[in-house]
């Protein structure tokens, strides 16, 4: 199956032509297989606990995806491309709802060297969500997902398989500078048993903060 090509907008993206001469052959390799699951794949299965007190106290995979499909988004607390987000990525997490669609936010950030991601400050800020927000303490999720940044979007089907990956529009901080509409477009393509005109775009964000 022919797939859409990766829309590199993110200046922070890896970029080759500034590193072929600095970097071996081998690592490039390694770089460009670590990209995670992409549109085609199934989504790999987890369970984690949900700092949101509203709902249960953790979520799988399953839980999520419905005969419809879900939604999936690392994220974090502090990223300012997530707080720039935020109202849109609820008025996302309704309208899945409203299609029938699962939503699942999960957080895979250091919160050692970032201790405004644990769990302590999760609980507050799930306090305000709508959606279960997922704990992967971990960062095996996170691995075993490819996730780069924060947000990132994984959209699946009812079947579990991934239909889109990446950025949310192009605008994450301003939305009243955004000219695509990338996830919700996808969303469409999905609700209407198509394929999205783009699968895949770079995530624009924070990049998510590993342990070392």
């Amino acid at each position: 199956m022919k797939t859409s090509p990766i829309l590199n907008l993110d200046s922070a993206r890896f970029d080759v032509t500034k590193t072929l001469g600095e970097v071996q052959a081998t690592n490039l390799v390694q770089v460009f297989m670590s990209r995670g699951l992409e549109p085609g794949d199934t989504g790999l299965p987890f369970e984690l606990p949900n700092a949101n007190s509203d709902g249960p106290e953790s979520c799988n995979l399953s839980d999520i995806v419905t005969d419809i499909g879900c939604v999936v988004i690392f994220t974090c607390n502090h990223c300012p491309y997530v707080i720039g987000n935020e109202s849109r990525i609820e008025s996302i997490a309704s309208r899945a709802r409203e299609e029938g669609m699962g939503f699942v936010g999960i957080n895979s950030n250091d919160p050692d060297n970032y201790p405004t991601d644990n769990w302590e400050h999760m609980q507050k800020r799930g306090a305000t969500m709508s959606y279960p927000y997922l704990h992967d303490s971990t960062q095996k999720v996170a691995k075993a997902w490819g996730a780069e940044r924060t947000p990132e979007f994984y959209l699946l089907n009812g079947d579990g398989v991934i239909t889109y990956r990446g950025r949310l529009d192009d605008s994450p901080k301003d939305p009243n500078l955004s000219t695509t509409s990338d996830l919700s477009d996808a969303i469409d393509a999905l609700l209407a048993d198509e394929t999205p005109n783009v699968q895949r775009t770079d995530s624009i964000g924070c990049s998510v903060k590993w342990k070392v």
